[in-house]
């Protein structure tokens, strides 16, 4: 079987298409090999391909005649993956959530309620100052009176 349709078949790509132009771009290799689309697979060929900033490591157990459901997926590959793939994804994610650039849109409730309060903390320093510029001033005008 086709290394497109293989992989379209376990469903690691939702086209034939994406499939394709996966191989066409260098994302899947076959036993340390770049693979074309028309390429062959047999079982126990090792799989690489890399999606979505996951690098996945499959095993061929077996071909599927045609696209099977989710459950059975693990009839014809071994994942291989590291745990550590995905972890790493998480924090790319997490990160994302919280890093949003200059000008993108609207602020968020919370980035509204901090600039909030930095401006409520300004305001309290400048009171506090003028006060104490209303004291420096009272004591000079008592100064003049002695």
């Amino acid at each position: 079987m086709r290394i497109d349709k293989y992989l379209w078949c376990i469903r690691y790509y939702k086209t034939r298409n994406i499939a394709t132009e996966a191989c066409k771009k260098g994302h899947i290799t076959v036993n340390g090999q770049a693979a074309k689309a028309s390429r062959e697979v047999f079982p126990t060929d090792k799989i690489t391909l890399r999606k979505d900033q996951i690098t996945y490591k499959l095993t061929v157990l077996g071909i599927p005649a045609n696209r099977v459901g989710a459950k059975l997926v693990d009839i014809y590959r071994k994942d291989e993956t590291p745990a550590e793939a995905f972890e790493h994804l998480e924090l790319l994610k997490l990160s994302k959530d919280y890093y949003r650039a200059k000008g993108t849109g609207r602020p968020t409730k919370k980035d509204r309620r901090d600039i909030d309060d930095f401006h409520d903390y300004e305001d309290d320093d400048i009171i506090e100052g003028e006060d104490s510029i209303e004291r420096d001033n009272s004591f000079k005008d008592r100064e003049e009176d002695v």
